[in-house]
């Protein structure tokens, strides 16, 4: 058995060593991996995600935890990435090979419709982004308006490096990058735990902890003041539980006129946020809400898939109430939107939106397409 294994492991070193093997070797796993989950859904094998389990066991040993991939996306944006997470895995098996997103590809659509309509504007010039990472989401907004400066918190050392490194390989001059964490107070000490983009802020339990992986908060009230940053026409948050301790310090902006406060898209998910009472009822929704917004659960693939043909595929929108929108399944999380004047822009737009209901805000290759895939007519 170790020879087998020792035998494995040379197979492996070569096609390491090698990007023209490599691709193949991807080429054919991916292939495989369509003509499993056909036969996972002719069979209802729901359970059986061929992604998770089988194709990442072929794709991980390829590649080092540190080494850094680049990539290019087809219109030109380049990217540098740690071979480390989910994300930077499924930008790996990206078909086409050189995508037009990194990651999520409805909600980067959405982002950047939300900085460059005409409507984004709200008198302001300025985003928040909590949760950059190496700027996959980030570098496209950024592209999308030059005029637009994006404050982007990522407390993460060696993801925001990458996130400047992304920034400077396509000449963005329009990003801040911050080391901060956001909270509801300007005073804390957090540390992160779990593995990089699974990663969630707690606490320290010293509060003059100088560990050099602590890092202190700030609340957005608190950085925009001292900013001089007196409107705000997106926060955006990917901080794995932390958006309702966030969004309790971004107060002074939600409670603006429609007219002037600042759209939401910040996640919601199951590990976090108890929602077995309804939505409507968990803390963070009833927060948002108090303030005049009205929400969406955005339908999106937590993964690097092709929605391209905007024809075919909208951004589709669910309204977040616990009878128009299908939950069951796995702990899992989706991304919200909100927004005080939905009738401005998103029913404005029925060429790029359309609200659907009584289907899953997680999209998944391997559950009922009826409910998990996007409906196209």
């Amino acid at each position: 058995m170790e020879q087998k294994y020792q035998k494995l492991t040379e197979v492996f070193n070569l096609l390491k060593n090698n990007p023209q093997w490599q691709d193949l070797f991807i080429q054919n796993i991916l292939h495989l991996e369509k003509q499993l989950y056909q036969h996972c859904q002719q069979n209802n094998n729901a359970d059986f995600d061929v992604r998770e389990k089988f194709t990442d066991a072929f794709i991980a040993p390829l590649f080092e935890e540190n080494q850094i991939l680049s990539k290019t996306l087809n219109d030109g944006t380049k990217f540098e990435f740690l071979y480390r997470s989910k994300i930077a895995r499924d930008f790996v098996l990206s078909e086409p090979k050189n995508p037009n997103h990194v990651w999520e590809p409805q909600t980067t659509r959405l982002l950047k419709f939300l900085v460059s309509t005409p409507l984004a504007l709200h008198g302001t010039t300025n985003v928040i982004i909590g949760g950059a990472y190496f700027g996959d989401q980030t570098i496209l907004m950024a592209k999308a308006n030059p005029n637009f400066t994006f404050h982007a918190f990522e407390p993460n050392n060696q993801q925001r490096q990458q996130l400047s490194k992304n920034a400077e390989l396509n000449n963005l001059q329009n990003i801040k990058t911050c080391q901060q964490g956001l909270w509801n107070n300007s005073c804390t000490k957090l540390v992160l735990t779990d593995e990089d983009s699974f990663a969630h802020a707690e606490i320290s339990e010293n509060s003059n902890d100088k560990n050099a992986e602590s890092f202190s908060t700030i609340t957005i009230n608190d950085y925009c003041k001292n900013n001089q940053i007196n409107a705000l026409s997106l926060i955006m948050l990917d901080i794995e539980g932390a958006e309702f301790n966030v969004l309790q310090g971004a107060d002074n902006f939600l409670k603006m006129s429609a007219d002037n406060a600042p759209n939401l898209v910040f996640e919601i998910h199951r590990s976090y946020v108890d929602w077995s009472v309804g939505l409507e009822n968990t803390d963070l929704i009833k927060f948002v809400s108090g303030f005049g917004y009205k929400l969406f659960a955005v339908r999106d693939f937590n993964s690097n898939v092709d929605l391209s043909d905007h024809r075919k595929y909208f951004i589709e929108l669910i309204p977040l109430q616990t009878d128009k929108i299908y939950l069951e399944g796995p702990p899992h999380g989706f991304n919200v939107l909100a927004t005080k004047n939905p009738e401005s822009w998103i029913f404005a737009n029925p060429e790029t939106f359309k609200i659907v209901n009584n289907v899953s805000p997680k999209l998944l290759r391997h559950r009922d397409p009826k409910i998990h895939q996007p409906i196209v007519e």
